[in-house]
């Protein structure tokens, strides 16, 4: 459900117009085309590739207004644990800082006509605050629930406070952790649930909605680990790029991609975690192991698309559109 429809992902230079804190250990990043130019449209859940001081490529949610050709705000909280993107934004990104970017992409957006219900947890709010702008703008039913360490690391609370009641602020250190169980243990028909957090809160939400879990959409930040079954079951297989005509050989331990590139075949990448989208290709036949953390349970039976970067084949054969 979105009145702003997004275009093709295309690379960019932008131009830092500014950095702003916005909570404890968070900053949110401005950026205009570095040459003036409108910026593409994009559709809430939408995240883009930026290309940071160091060489680091992170992925992040574009938290603005959609309807605002002129300007992107990204968020991002420092995460000393990290990999360093994170202290790149907020250590070396400055105003007149030009960076290199990709996008916009979309693996998160909204689905269904409403009502909808969402949950943030910390950093998370980055994709839905551009959700429930939309949401508000359309008249449509919504809510939020945004919890975090304590009021103080919780970003953008003077925005979402415009929205009164519609929004519940879950501050862990004044209130504990989030009832999740309370509030989605039993269906909400026609209801959608949008998700974005750590790891442990989705893990949490879905299984307090494991009776409609299919009701659920979630965005991560940190790939789901393969389980134990399927890295024993790990087998090699063969690959069709049918539209290419070629067929490729894929060892235990070698990614499709991998695969395909060894060939001469390189489909675009950026994650290589299977939680970005940017690889996501059409299955023309064959069983997929799917290891991603974007496709929805729907999604995953249909089978008609794949993360090629981390999900494999279940038998010995395996047709991409390719």
């Amino acid at each position: 459900m979105s009145a702003v429809q997004a275009g093709p992902e295309v690379d960019l230079s932008l131009l830092v117009r500014q950095v702003r804190w916005e909570a404890e250990g968070v900053v949110s990043v401005l950026l205009e085309d570095a040459g003036g130019a409108d910026l593409p449209q994009w559709a809430p859940g939408a995240h883009i590739d930026l290309h940071l001081p160091g060489g680091a490529t992170r992925q992040y949610s574009l938290c603005g207004d959609p309807c605002d050709r002129k300007v992107w705000r990204v968020g991002v909280l420092r995460e000393d644990a990290g990999r360093g993107g994170s202290a790149a934004v907020h250590e070396r990104v400055r105003p007149g800082t030009v960076l290199g970017a990709r996008g916009p992409r979309n693996a998160f957006a909204l689905a269904g006509t409403g009502p909808f219900r969402f949950v943030a947890g910390g950093i998370g709010i980055t994709p839905i605050l551009a959700m429930v702008r939309e949401c508000e703008a359309q008249g449509v039913d919504w809510s939020l629930l945004y919890g975090g360490r304590s009021r103080g690391s919780m970003a953008f609370l003077g925005e979402l406070a415009a929205y009164g009641g519609k929004v519940t602020l879950h501050p862990q250190d004044e209130v504990g952790l989030m009832p999740l169980g309370e509030q989605f243990g039993a269906p909400q028909p026609g209801t959608t649930v949008h998700a974005c957090g750590p790891a442990a809160m989705l893990d949490a939400l879905h299984g307090a909605m494991e009776s409609w879990v299919e009701a659920l959409r979630v965005e991560r930040f940190v790939a789901v680990e393969a389980t134990t079954e399927q890295l024993h079951s790990e087998r090699a297989f063969d690959v069709d790029a049918v539209r290419s005509g070629v067929t490729v050989r894929v060892p235990v331990g070698t990614s499709i991609v991998r695969a395909l590139e060894g060939v001469g075949i390189f489909p675009g990448t950026s994650c290589e975690e299977g939680i970005c989208g940017t690889c996501e290709t059409g299955v023309v036949s064959g069983e997929v192991d799917h290891r991603d953390s974007l496709l929805s349970e729907a999604e995953r039976a249909a089978g008609e698309t794949m993360m090629i970067c981390v999900s494999r084949c279940t038998g010995p054969r395996l047709g991409l559109d390719l």
